[in-house]
C-alpha cells in the first residue's frame, strides 16, 4: 500500500509540473484565438473564437518567409553542430594520442566562455568576410558546441570496445566503423541532441539581431515588430509566437520515440 501511495504521489507531482509547463503555451494560443477586444479576458476558454490576430500577423509579416529563414538557420546550426560533435567525440572516445586530455578540456572549455566575450570578434570577422546580413553569417560561428561533444563522447564511451574491434576485424576502417556501427547505436542519443540543438538555434534572438540587422529576416526579429513604443499588440504577438512554435512541436512528434529511448538508456547505464 505504501508503494502504491508513493506512486500516486509521484504521478500527482509530475501531473502538476506538466500542467505548469503546458499552461503558458495553452494561454498563448488561447490569447491568439480571442477577439481583439477580448485579448485581456481572463476566461480559460477563448469564446467566441476569432482568427483576427492571425490575419493581422499574416498581413504585417511574411510569416512563411520568416519561418523558412529561421528553419534554414536552425537546421544549419543543428546539423553542423551535430556533425562536428560526432566527429570530435568519436576521435576522443576511440583513439588515444598525445595531448588528448588537454585538447578535450580546451574544446569543452569553449562551452564555459560567455557569448559576450566572443560576439564582437565574430562580428568583426563576419564584417571582414562580407557575411553580415546573411544567413551564413548567423550559422558559421555557431558550428561548434562543446556540450554536444561532451554528451556524445559520454555515450560513445559506453559502447563495448569488443563491438568496435569486431568491426575493425571485419575490414571496416575508422570512417566505416563510425557510420555503420557507432551511429546506429547512438541513434536515440543523436535524435535527442538534435532536438536540443535545433530548439536552441530556433529560439536564438540576440545573435541573429546583431548579424542580420533587419526585422524581416527570421521569425524572432519579425515578432519584435509587435512590441511598439505605443504598447504591445498582444493578439498578433501571440499569434506569430504560436506559429513560431509549430515547427518545434512537429520535430518533437517525429523524434519522440528516439528521445524517450535515449532517456531510458541513460537511466539504465
Amino acid at each position: 500500500m505504501t508503494d502504491r501511495l508513493r506512486a500516486v504521489r509521484g504521478h500527482l507531482v509530475l501531473a502538476a509540473v506538466g500542467l505548469a509547463c503546458v499552461f503558458p503555451i495553452y494561454w498563448m494560443y488561447a490569447t491568439s484565438l480571442r477577439r481583439p477586444g477580448d485579448v485581456f479576458a481572463t476566461s480559460l476558454l477563448p469564446w467566441p473564437l476569432s482568427l483576427g490576430s492571425y490575419r493581422e500577423a499574416a498581413r504585417e509579416l511574411d510569416v512563411v518567409g520568416l519561418l523558412a529563414n529561421t528553419a534554414v538557420v536552425a537546421v544549419g546550426v543543428a546539423v553542423g553542430q551535430l556533425l562536428v560533435a560526432l566527429l570530435a567525440a568519436y576521435a576522443f572516445a576511440a583513439y588515444r594520442f598525445r595531448g588528448e586530455k588537454l585538447l578535450y578540456l580546451a574544446m569543452i572549455g569553449t562551452w564555459l566562455i560567455p557569448f559576450q566575450v566572443t560576439m564582437l570578434p565574430n562580428y568583426v570577422l563576419l564584417y571582414q568576410a562580407g557575411l553580415l546580413n546573411t544567413l551564413a553569417g548567423v550559422i558559421l560561428p555557431q558550428l561548434l558546441s562543446g556540450v554536444a561533444v561532451l554528451l556524445l563522447r559520454s555515450h560513445m564511451r559506453s559502447i563495448p570496445g569488443e563491438l568496435l574491434e569486431a568491426a575493425r576485424m571485419d575490414g571496416r576502417g575508422s570512417w566505416g566503423t563510425l557510420w555503420t556501427v557507432v551511429v546506429p547505436v547512438l541513434r536515440p542519443a543523436l535524435a535527442a541532441l538534435a532536438i536540443l540543438l535545433f530548439v536552441t538555434a530556433w529560439n536564438e534572438y540576440f545573435w541573429p539581431a546583431m548579424v542580420l540587422q533587419r526585422s524581416g529576416a527570421v521569425i524572432q526579429l519579425g515578432i519584435r515588430g509587435f512590441l511598439g513604443t505605443e504598447g504591445v499588440r498582444w493578439g498578433p504577438l501571440m499569434a506569430a509566437s504560436g506559429l513560431a512554435c509549430l515547427p518545434v512541436f512537429a520535430l518533437y512528434l517525429v523524434l519522440q520515440r528516439q528521445v524517450v529511448s535515449a532517456f531510458v538508456r541513460s537511466g539504465l547505464r
